[in-house]
């Protein structure tokens, strides 16, 4: 069955806790209506929804429900729709899917309102076709998680207590769920429907019923205050552009050759001119670069470490912040998950740099390029004739093909706006 029909057309947000762990801004307000990058963390969640076209929400509101009410009312003005099934504060997460349900579709995305991820629904979709469970949740690699994560994609322990061994993944929410197939589940646990989801969670890996999706990149909370700090500057108004090197920053010195020195290395000026005008409105630079050559044999890595050390000065010489360089040393046989096309370093500088990719531009000039940016789900500037543009790959984030960098300033700009 294809993904796109698998992929559901509701939301349905459990967000009606205390947050007592952010006290005390959730004294007088609920923990999803916190203030991140000047509005309140709910709708960058739900707006993360919109964006990839599930427009319908349930939200399960408790403690002061009313102000959540009154700044999304139905969701008419955004072009949503939204139902709220209300309960005391004191409610169970369990108890609070209990009562919605009369509100929910057969097939729905169930999702915390303190986490936010930049999860691919339809990839998540055909990984919930794949494992045919219950319930599909969004995981991330964790040492001493909550998870054990089997070959098979479904998940061989849950652990709440974090105590067995082989807990190497944590749950994170945005989950794929069976309404009729997860209801048995909560049936089976005693005490329910005044339960922690994390036990219906645990019955169902118990039952078989439990399958994992693990996308790349970071996760952001706002379940703390250092996790909000961090979620604050995720979400806001940053101008960070990742970019590659040969080819792009210096000139290419022929297929199958190398710049094995400083000396060697010749910058691209059209390139270095546009990321200065980039650079004095505020954009920073990543550069991400596969260098094959180390693996061969025919570029020391110590020589490429000095290539990169210059670089970074005479661009910031000329006013341009590169933030970091991530080096592939791979070989292109190697199978390597770091080497481009594969997304390792992207994922890496998403974590290190807490970016949110689908809101990141890379900037290349090979086919490579633009195959990696679609596996780590971010935009990409394609330098190269026009004629290349029937060779990108799938992507519903932007892309464009511009002869140099100069020529895709006002592409890159109406992204920043």
């Amino acid at each position: 069955m294809n993904s796109s029909v698998l992929l559901p057309s509701q939301v349905a947000v459990l967000c009606g806790g205390l947050g007592t762990r952010l006290l005390p801004l959730t004294a007088d307000r609920p923990k999803p209506m916190v203030e991140v990058a000047g509005r309140p963390f709910l709708e960058h969640l739900l707006e993360q929804f919109a964006e990839q076209g599930i427009t319908r929400f349930v939200l399960m509101t408790g403690h002061l429900s009313e102000q959540i009410a009154d700044h999304f009312d139905d969701g008419a003005s955004r072009g949503w729709r939204i139902q709220y099934s209300d309960g005391p504060a004191w409610w169970e997460t369990t108890r609070r899917l209990h009562e919605a349900l009369p509100l929910l579709d057969e097939r729905f995305l169930l999702v915390y309102s303190d986490n936010f991820a930049p999860v691919d629904l339809p990839a998540l979709a055909e990984r919930h076709r794949a494992n045919d469970t219950a319930i599909t949740v969004t995981l991330k690699s964790k040492h001493q998680g909550n998870i054990g994560l089997g070959p098979d994609g479904l998940v061989a322990l849950y652990d709440p207590d974090r105590e067995a061994d082989g807990l190497d993944h944590v749950e994170i929410g945005y989950m794929m769920v069976e309404r009729d197939r997860a209801k048995p589940l909560w049936a089976a646990v005693q005490g329910q429907p005044d339960i922690n989801f994390s036990q219906v969670l645990r019955q169902a890996a118990v039952a078989g019923e439990l399958g994992g999706y693990v996308p790349g990149g970071p996760y952001f909370s706002v379940s703390d205050p250092s996790r909000l700090e961090v979620t604050r500057n995720a979400l806001g108004a940053r101008k960070v552009l990742l970019i590659d090197r040969d080819g792009t920053i210096n000139r290419s010195v022929g297929r199958g050759q190398y710049v094995s020195t400083w000396e060697e290395f010749e910058f691209r000026e059209d390139t270095v001119e546009a990321m200065e005008t980039l650079a004095s409105e505020g954009y920073s630079f990543i550069v991400i670069t596969n260098q094959a050559g180390i693996a061969l044999g025919l570029v020391d890595p110590m020589e490429v470490d000095r290539i990169h050390e210059h670089m970074v000065v005479e661009l910031a010489g000329r006013g341009i912040p590169v933030l970091d360089v991530y080096v592939c040393p791979d070989h292109w046989d190697s199978g390597s998950k770091r080497r481009k096309p594969a997304p390792g370093m992207f994922f890496e500088a998403a974590i290190d740099h807490a970016l949110l990719l689908d809101r990141v531009l890379y900037i290349g000039d090979d086919i490579r390029d633009c195959q990696a940016a679609v596996a780590a789900g971010c935009g990409m500037v394609f330098l190269a004739d026009e004629a290349m543009s029937h060779d990108l790959p799938v992507s519903r984030h932007h892309q464009s093909v511009h002869s140099s960098l100069l020529g895709a300033l006002d592409a890159i700009r109406a992204l920043h706006p």
